[in-house]
C-alpha cells in the first residue's frame, strides 16, 4: 500500500524547490508594492485631511480613490497578461508604481494627488491578479499553496514595512510638519521597493503556460525542465495542451466563456470568494486603524505605533497559513480562521461600544489579523489562482479581482461616513460597523464550506472537474500522488 507521506516527499524532491521559490519571491515583490501602496495612506490620511481641508466624504475619497484604479487595472489584467505575457505585465506595473509614488508625493493640489493615486491603483489592480497568476503557473501542484502564500506574505510584509516607516516619520514630528511635508515623505518612500521590483523582474522566466498559449512550446519546455526534469516537463505540457480545449483566442473570449454553464459557475464562485474577503472588514484595519484606535490610544503617535502590531499580527498569521495550507488544505483553515475573525471583531466592537481605554481594541484587531492572515488573506488568492482551468484563468482572475476591488472601494469609501455618522457614533461609538463585518464573515464561512471544494494537491489541469462536481477532490488528489509514484518507479 502506498504511503502518502512518502509519495508527497518523492514528488517534492523531483522539483527544484529553491528555484521555484526564488522566482515566486521576485513575482511576490508585486505583492510588496500592493501592500505598501494601499496601506501607506493609513499613516498619512489625517495629515492629508488637514493639509487639503477635507470633509468626511472627501476623506473617504482620498483613501478609496486608489481602488478606482484597482478596479480598472484588475479588469485589464486578463487582457494584458494574455497579450503581453505575465512578466512584461509585471514590469509595466513596477513603472506605474514608481510614477504614482513620485507624483502623489509632489502633488500640489488634491486633484493631482487623486490622479497619481489612481495610477498607483492601476498597478495594484494588475499586479494583484497577475502576480498570483504567475506563481500558480510556475509552482508544482504539491507546493502551489506554499508558493501562492508568498503573495499574501509579501502584501502583509509591504504593509508592515510602511506602518514602521510611517511611525518613524511621525514619531518625533510636529503636527504642522506632518501636515506640510511628513505625509509627502510617507507617500514618496515607496520609490525604494519600486526600483527593486523594476530590476528584479528581469531575473525570472516567463510563465510556461503563457508560452504554450502563444505557441512557444520550446521555451515552455525549457522553463518546466528547469523546474523539474525533461520527462516530467513533457508530461505537464501534455496536460496543459489538453486543457486548452480550443485556440488561444478562446481563452479571452468572454462571451464564449459565459455561454458555458460550468464556466459561469466557476467564475461566479471565484468572484464571490473575492467579494467576501473584502466584506470581512480587513481594510478598515489596514486603512483606518489609526483613526479607529485614536479614540482608545490617546494620541495619533500612539495609534500609529499600535498599527505596527497589527502588521506583525498579520505577518504571523500568514506564516501560520503558509505552513498549514498544503498540509491541512484550504477549507479547514477558512473555517477556523473565520470563527477567530468573528471573535476578534466582537472584541473590537465591545471595546468601542463601552469606550474601554487601553489595549482591548488593539487586542481584538490583533486576533482578527492573525486569523485573517492564516485564512482569508492568503487562501483567497490561492483559490482564485487555482480554481480556474487554463482557458479561463486570465478572464476568471481578472473578473474576480475586479469584484474584489469594487467591494474594497465600497468599504473604503463608506466606512468614514458610517463611522462618523452622528446617530451611529452617539449610540454605538464606532461598534456598529464591526458588527456588520462579523455578520458578513459568518456568511463568508458558510459560502466556502457549502460551495468551494478542497483543491489541495489537485493539478490545475484537473481542477475544473472537481469544481463542477464531476470528480471527488480526495480521489483526484490521491490519483495525482499515485501517478507521481508510478512515474518515479518507471
Amino acid at each position: 500500500m502506498l504511503n502518502v507521506k512518502d509519495i508527497v516527499l518523492v514528488h517534492s524532491e523531483r522539483h527544484d524547490v529553491s528555484y521555484v521559490l526564488r522566482i515566486c519571491a521576485v513575482a511576490a515583490l508585486g505583492g510588496v508594492l500592493f501592500g505598501y501602496d494601499t496601506s501607506v495612506i493609513s499613516g498619512a490620511i489625517d495629515s492629508i485631511k488637514e493639509h487639503f481641508q477635507l470633509s468626511p466624504a472627501q476623506t473617504g475619497w482620498a483613501v478609496s480613490n486608489v481602488v478606482v484604479g484597482c478596479i480598472i487595472g484588475a479588469f485589464l489584467s486578463g487582457w494584458m497578461a494574455h497579450k503581453l505575457g505575465r512578466r512584461l505585465t509585471l514590469f509595466i506595473c513596477a513603472i506605474l508604481f514608481t510614477i504614482s509614488a513620485v507624483g502623489a508625493a509632489l502633488a500640489t493640489t488634491f486633484s493631482w494627488f487623486i490622479i497619481y493615486r489612481i495610477i498607483g491603483g492601476l498597478a495594484v489592480g494588475v499586479a494583484g491578479a497577475v502576480s498570483p497568476m504567475y506563481m500558480s503557473e510556475v509552482a508544482p501542484k504539491d507546493m502551489r499553496g506554499r508558493a501562492l502564500s508568498m503573495e499574501q506574505f509579501a502584501v502583509v510584509g509591504g504593509q508592515l514595512i510602511v506602518f514602521i516607516v510611517n511611525y518613524l516619520i511621525a514619531s518625533h514630528s510636529t503636527g504642522q510638519w506632518l501636515s506640510d511635508l511628513g505625509w509627502r515623505w510617507m507617500i514618496g518612500s515607496e520609490v525604494v521597493p519600486c526600483v527593486a521590483f523594476c530590476l528584479a523582474i528581469f531575473f525570472i522566466p516567463e510563465s510556461p503556460r503563457w508560452h504554450m498559449l502563444s505557441g512557444q512550446d520550446n521555451k515552455a519546455l525549457k522553463t518546466l525542465t528547469r523546474i523539474s526534469n525533461e520527462k516530467h516537463a513533457q508530461s505537464v505540457m501534455r496536460e496543459i495542451r489538453e486543457s486548452f480545449h480550443g485556440t488561444a483566442d478562446e481563452a479571452v473570449n468572454l462571451l464564449a466563456i459565459l455561454r458555458n454553464t460550468g464556466a459561469r459557475w466557476i467564475i461566479f464562485v471565484g468572484m464571490m470568494i473575492a467579494m467576501l474577503q473584502q466584506l470581512t472588514g480587513v481594510n478598515v484595519m489596514m486603512y483606518y486603524a489609526p483613526m479607529v484606535l485614536r479614540t482608545t490610544a490617546g494620541s495619533m503617535q500612539s495609534a500609529l505605533f499600535q498599527t505596527i502590531w497589527i502588521g506583525i499580527a498579520s505577518l504571523l498569521g500568514c506564516a501560520i497559513g503558509a505552513w498549514f495550507v498544503d498540509r491541512n488544505g484550504r477549507r479547514p483553515l477558512m473555517m477556523w480562521g473565520s470563527l477567530g475573525m468573528i471573535f476578534g471583531l466582537l472584541v473590537v466592537s465591545w471595546a468601542l461600544y463601552t469606550q474601554t481605554p487601553g489595549l482591548l481594541a488593539l487586542l481584538g484587531m490583533i486576533i482578527f489579523m492573525v486569523l485573517y492572515g492564516m485564512s482569508w488573506g492568503p487562501i483567497t488568492w490561492v483559490l482564485i489562482s487555482e480554481i480556474f482551468p487554463n482557458r479561463l484563468r486570465s478572464v476568471g482572475m481578472s473578473l474576480s479581482t475586479t469584484m474584489l476591488w469594487i467591494i474594497n472601494f465600497a468599504v473604503s469609501q463608506f466606512f468614514p461616513m458610517v463611522n462618523e455618522n452622528v446617530y451611529l457614533r452617539s449610540h454605538f461609538h464606532g461598534a456598529f460597523s464591526m458588527w456588520l463585518f462579523a455578520g458578513f464573515t459568518a456568511f463568508a464561512m458558510w459560502f466556502v464550506l457549502k460551495f468551494v471544494p478542497e483543491t489541495k494537491g489537485i493539478a490545475l489541469e484537473k481542477v475544473e472537474a472537481v469544481m463542477l462536481g464531476k470528480s471527488d477532490p480526495s480521489s483526484a488528489t490521491t490519483a495525482a500522488w499515485v501517478e507521481v509514484k508510478v512515474s518515479e518507479r518507471n
